[in-house]
Parts: C-alpha cells; structure tokens; sequence
C-alpha cells in the first residue's frame, strides 16, 4: 500500500498467501492522502473508528493513534502488521467497541462500518470526547456512503459533507457542533422472542449494535431453532459465531447440565450472547469467549459445534470463513461428536462437510433453508 508516510506491506487475518483479497481499499489511501495534502494536525489524540485490517493505524503510527474496533480478526491483523514495521508496542492502543472510548478527541477517522447501527453507537459513545476544534473526517467506498450515513454524522456530531469520489472512494468531512442536542444511545436494544421456536420461545434477547438482526429474530435463526438437536446428559456444546447468543440460549434452556461455550469474533456479539445468557436465567454453565473460531479450543473436547457460518467479510463474499469454522469444529469435536449448520440452500455446505468429516446428513429443509449435520468418526 502507498502511502504519504511510505510504502506498507499489509496482510489480513489470518495470513494465507492463498488469499486475493487485500488489507486496504481505496477508501483507506483517499483518506491518507487528504489528511498529508490538508496538512491535518497529527499532534493530538488521534482516534480510528472501524479501521478494517489495521492499515490506517499503521500508516499512521507515529501519532500513536488509538484504534477502535468490533473485530478480534482485525486487531490481530493490526498487531501482525504493525510489528511487520517494527512499530514499537504500544505506539498505536487498541481499543475494542466494548471499551471505555479517549476522554478527548483531537483527530476522528472513521471507517464506515456496514452496520448503520454500529455507526450510530460509536458516534454516540465518542460524541462527549469531540469538541468544536476536532477534525472529523469520514472515510468509505461510495457503496457503503448512504444518505443514512451522513444523516447519522449531522445528528450526532454537526453539519455534514462529503467529497468528490475518488477510485469510487469518498470522504465525508463533519464540522462538530458542541451546541447539538444529541439523541439518547438506544443500544442495546432488548425484545421478546416468538412462540413456536422451542426451548427459547418467549425469552430475552439482548443485542448489541452492529450485532446481525439486532430488533428482531432473523429467519434462518428461527429454522434453526425449530429444529435444534435434541438429548442432554451434560454436553459439551458450542455455540460457533454465536451473534446474540439465542442458539446456545436455547442450549442451555433445554439440558440444564450442558455446558456451553459462545464464540465470536466480535466483540459486540459476544457481550450481546452473555447479556441474552444472563437475562434468560439459564441454570447451567456458560463460557463467553472473543477469537477467531475455535482457536484455542483443545481437540476433541467438545461434543455439540452448531454453527450458522457468515459467508462475507466485510462487502466480500467468501467461503473462507465457513471453511476455517468447519475445520476448527472437526478439530475440537470427539470421535462420535457432532457438527451441526444451517445456511442458505445454494451455499453448498454438505458439499464440504461430505469432503471434511466423510458424512453429511440433511436434518431439516425449507425453500431457502437447509440444517445439516456432520458427525466426526
């Protein structure tokens, strides 16, 4: 990547040399090149919202900026390449979405998350910090730049523009308004699950901004739900990319006895999971744990992986992540364990599951849903 301050060799996370994608758009290098063309004063405290895969804190680690992200994936991609460019430790603080923000902000950077709700709640979190010398600039592809985007900064923070696009890039440029009579932070944000979906009908949920179908259950939740593996006897099981958590909710709710480990690479979801846990009063024992997958999890301690696999990354479509989930929960299962999974029908996951465990089996289906499970021989 190019930059005023260099050249920067950056990767994502996890590294694979077999991966296409990069560690920076031109979103990332727009908002570079503006901040050395103005002559943007560096000398403060400078906070980056949302940067993607650490390239923006890297590039500008000689400000010792401060980073704020939802992602484990993204702050370890930060700490891999910053310590590519010898930075020195703790040049750049990384902070997460669930963290206390700066008292100050002198400088805000924002790369514009896909959740508007994510936006919203950083910009409201970080709003008492900002005072009327702050420079606010936006930064994201004309895409993900909606008149919802630039609404959110004109509530929160002041009057709102944006740039010409560049590289179909744009940056947008906030003037704040310490004067702005700022709205209350809605998150997170609590309801009510429906009947008809077994052990978690009625209950709480608890979800977090930015965490996926934050006001309602989704409908590939809902299926899943209905059609969640039945027993007890005080398994093990794991609730893999648990977004708010109602999956292994319902885990718990059904066998008192299970113990149950939520994982996500978010920080948001897996504060979201413990809060539905806790709401819930679930008897048994639970462990709420951020990182990437089942890294981590010993091989063969597990006895129940349900999964409902992402397939993007970021504004990417890739089966990346499905796969890395696939392959850590057949490491983690004993002989005899089981993987179970839901996803949208033309995803083809049986098609995977048959080639990593030797077995696939179709539990339930409907139009646009299909729950297979794999078990580990």
């Amino acid at each position: 990547m190019t930059t005023p301050w260099g050249e920067l060799a950056l990767t994502r996370f996890p590294e694979d040399p077999r991966d296409k994608l990069r560690a920076w758009d031109a979103s990332d290098e727009y908002l570079l090149r503006y901040l050395a063309r103005e002559g943007v004063p560096l000398s403060g405290t400078v906070v980056v919202v949302g940067d993607r895969w650490g390239a923006l804190v890297t590039a500008l680690a000689e400000h010792r900026p401060a980073q704020i992200t939802d992602s484990h994936l993204t702050q370890e991609a930060t700490r891999a390449n910053l310590a590519r460019h010898a930075v020195e430790p703790g040049a750049v603080r990384l902070l997460t979405t669930q963290d206390p923000p700066p008292g100050r902000v002198d400088v805000l950077l924002v790369r514009v998350p896909k959740s508007l709700a994510l936006l919203e709640d950083q910009l409201l979190r970080l709003a008492p910090a900002v005072h009327a010398g702050t420079v606010v600039v936006g930064t994201g592809m004309v895409k993900e730049i909606h008149t919802s985007t630039l609404r959110l900064f004109e509530r929160i923070l002041g009057p709102t523009r944006t740039s010409l696009a560049e590289k179909k890039a744009r940056l947008i440029f906030c003037t704040p308004d310490p004067a702005l009579e700022r709205p209350a932070n809605p998150w997170p944000y609590v309801y009510t699950l429906p009947d008809g979906i077994g052990p978690a009908s009625g209950r709480t949920v608890v979800n977090h901004a930015g965490v996926f179908c934050a006001d309602r259950l989704d409908i590939g939740t809902r299926f899943f739900l209905e059609h969640l593996p039945s027993g007890g006897g005080g398994r093990r099981a794991v609730d893999l990319g648990c977004g708010n958590g109602v999956v292994g909710t319902a885990v718990g709710l059904a066998d008192p006895a299970a113990e149950v480990l939520f994982v996500d690479e978010s920080f948001q979801a897996v504060a979201s999971a413990e809060a539905t846990y806790k709401a819930n009063g679930v008897p048994g024992h639970a462990e709420f744990r951020v990182g990437d997958g089942l890294a981590g999890v010993p091989s063969g301690s597990v006895d129940l992986v349900l999964n409902n696999p992402p397939f993007h990354s970021h504004q990417a479509t890739t089966d990346a992540t499905a796969w890395r989930m696939f392959t850590g929960a057949r490491r983690a299962l004993r002989p005899g364990g089981e993987l179970w999974v839901i996803g949208n029908r033309h995803l083809g996951y049986h098609v995977k599951l048959r080639k990593m465990f030797g077995n696939s089996r179709l539990v339930a289906s409907d139009p646009k849903f299909v729950v297979l499970k794999a078990v580990k021989r």
